[in-house]
């Protein structure tokens, strides 16, 4: 059972790990993650290479590459338990098989390894993975506009997600908020987005640091009235953000979502909503100068009969 259920997952995405796959970013990063593999299988090549195997056969692996691969496919493991998306599994696999080639191309060839780790400096200047496109209902803020969105309804709770474009795990959190957005959002709980990568005030006032060593990307902050009631992950006395995993049962549970959607979805900014059907008491409006004049006609015309 525990071999059946990942397995089921993976068909399940499998078309969406081919639409993935078939993106000039993914393509580009499958080669390069093959690369030593590829140069060591491959005939012609694989010939004038060194080995320091005992049957001096150079187009098959040593014991110490071997065991260079067998310590990367653990630790690619021990990360991928913790990956909630496809991508994360993904971009898991790649990251940790570039580093492996780095070493293992070193220590064939200086001059290869240098060369590897060059192509790998420019692969990670110039392409950038694929963002998000998919639907959502979620408002983007600057960090001119946040705290008056924030602040214009205090009927509205607001889930705002801190983020940058360069985190990998933004990168994969991001079609889970969007699906979070596509069922949740109503009339009284909606979603919104900043980037604290290219706002860094928004950082400093919101206190979610934008340092790759903070583990604070992303951030989940729920407000209400423009105050915070609540966030994850959590962070400590000293500053460090307490470990949380962001899959969609630990939001919904967390964030209690399925209440706070059936009494947010009540509130409508139709005019012609009955008061009752509102979880907030109605804002008294004013009667206008005509209506008054004729009430008090009225009235007085009942006291002088």
């Amino acid at each position: 059972m525990a071999l059946l259920t990942p397995l089921l997952a993976f068909l399940y995405h499998l078309p969406q790990v081919y639409k993935w796959l078939l993106k000039p970013y993914y393509v580009a990063s499958f080669f390069m993650a093959v690369a030593f593999v590829a140069v060591r299988k491959t005939p012609g090549v694989c010939d004038h290479l060194e080995t320091q195997r005992e049957d001096g056969n150079s187009c098959d692996f040593d014991w110490r590459e071997v065991e260079i691969l067998m310590f990367l496919s653990a630790i690619v493991m021990m990360k991928n338990r913790r990956a909630i998306t496809v991508e994360q599994h993904v971009g898991n696999i790649i990251l940790f098989s570039k580093v492996a080639n780095v070493i293992l191309f070193f220590r064939l060839d200086v001059r290869l390894g240098l060369l590897y780790l060059t192509l790998c400096i420019v692969f990670l200047m110039t392409c950038k993975p694929p963002l998000y496109m998919g639907p959502e209902y979620i408002k983007y803020f600057s960090d001119k506009t946040i705290d008056d969105e924030l602040n214009r309804d205090g009927r509205v709770t607001w889930i705002v997600e801190f983020f940058a474009n360069w985190s990998p795990e933004c990168q994969s959190f991001a079609s889970v908020y969007a699906d979070l957005s596509l069922k949740y959002n109503c009339a009284g709980l909606k979603f919104g987005k900043v980037d604290i990568g290219r706002y860094g005030e928004v950082s400093k006032k919101y206190r979610v640091s934008a340092s790759p060593l903070s583990k604070q990307l992303p951030s989940l902050v729920l407000f209400q009235g423009g105050k915070e009631l609540m966030r994850r992950p959590q962070v400590d006395k000293k500053g460090r953000a307490v470990s949380w995993s962001f899959t969609e049962e630990n939001i919904i549970r967390e964030f209690n979502l399925n209440e706070l959607y059936q009494k947010s979805k009540k509130l409508s900014k139709n005019k012609g909503e009955k008061p009752g059907q509102s979880q907030f008491p109605p804002v008294p409006e004013e009667e206008e100068p005509e209506q008054q004049g004729a009430q008090g006609e009225q009235s007085e015309s009942k006291k002088d009969k």
